[in-house]
């Protein structure tokens, strides 16, 4: 595993957040929540943990509510304060880098992931358009060291044109300055697509690649011999249900599969 990005990554998948339609909890909550799944991240050996507003669904395409970034910051703040050994990431849904870079800048994260970060995509919020030439120019402004993973081919989407997955890694890559990309099966806990990762490690073979979904205890060991590391939810969350804690005993099943 490449030590410049955290081997295995779990995802902390916030309660919703004041402002969202579910909202239902209170800000203590939405942390004690946050903080358990980090504390079963650290004690079962997970490298790093990305905080995204999972709860916050239907998601914006572009900017969200100064109420989010706010709520975000806060609870980021306090995982980052209270589990040092892990390595923090922001993700804002669906596709807001501006915030997810500047909540990561405020909190000293080190990488945000951008699920549109090149090229534009068709899906349940309608087109969203990368914008890396604003995301790069702010993280030169903020003169910050945040790392920008960036998905190819995100899920829940349909690439517009024919703009295959060779070319949209390249360009996340070479033009979009991508300090890793993320690739996904089609949603979220379905797997990536073996011929498509293996493809991608053959044509960049220095990139840093990270598997986005779908990934469990039975293939990350084969899925690890292509990829620098793994994002891991849905399959090791009690009953298979991604909004639900993570169980520790799948937890640590996987992370001792991944690391073997």
């Amino acid at each position: 595993m490449d030590s410049a990005i955290p081997g295995i990554i779990g995802v902390i998948h916030l309660l919703p957040l004041p402002g969202s339609p579910m909202y239902r909890a209170t800000m203590d909550e939405v942390i004690q929540r946050a903080s358990a799944d980090c504390e079963t991240c650290e004690e079962c050996g997970v490298d790093g943990a990305i905080v995204e507003n999972f709860g916050d669904a239907p998601f914006s395409a572009d900017r969200v509510e100064p109420v989010t970034v706010a709520a975000m910051t806060a609870v980021a703040y306090e995982l980052k304060r209270n589990f040092p050994n892990l390595r923090f990431g922001i993700n804002v849904l669906r596709n807001d880098a501006v915030s997810a870079l500047s909540i990561a800048s405020a909190v000293s994260a080190e990488f945000i992931r951008v699920n549109v970060h090149v090229g534009a995509v068709l899906a349940d919020q309608g087109i969203i358009q990368g914008k890396a030439y604003e995301t790069l120019r702010l993280r030169k402004n903020l003169d910050a060291s945040v790392k920008i993973f960036a998905d190819v081919d995100v899920k829940h989407s349909a690439g517009i044109g024919d703009y295959g997955i060779l070319a949209q890694a390249a360009d996340a890559l070479e033009r979009g300055l991508a300090d890793a990309i993320i690739l996904s099966g089609q949603r979220t806990g379905s797997p990536v697509e073996l011929s498509q990762l293996k493809d991608i490690r053959k044509k960049f073979s220095h990139a840093r690649i990270i598997i986005g979904s779908g990934a469990n205890y039975r293939n990350v060991r084969h899925l690890m011999r292509f990829a620098d590391s793994v994002i891991v939810g849905t399959s090791v969350k009690k009953d298979r249900v991604t909004a639900n804690p993570f169980d520790p005993r799948m937890l640590r099943e996987f992370v001792r599969a991944a690391k073997s």
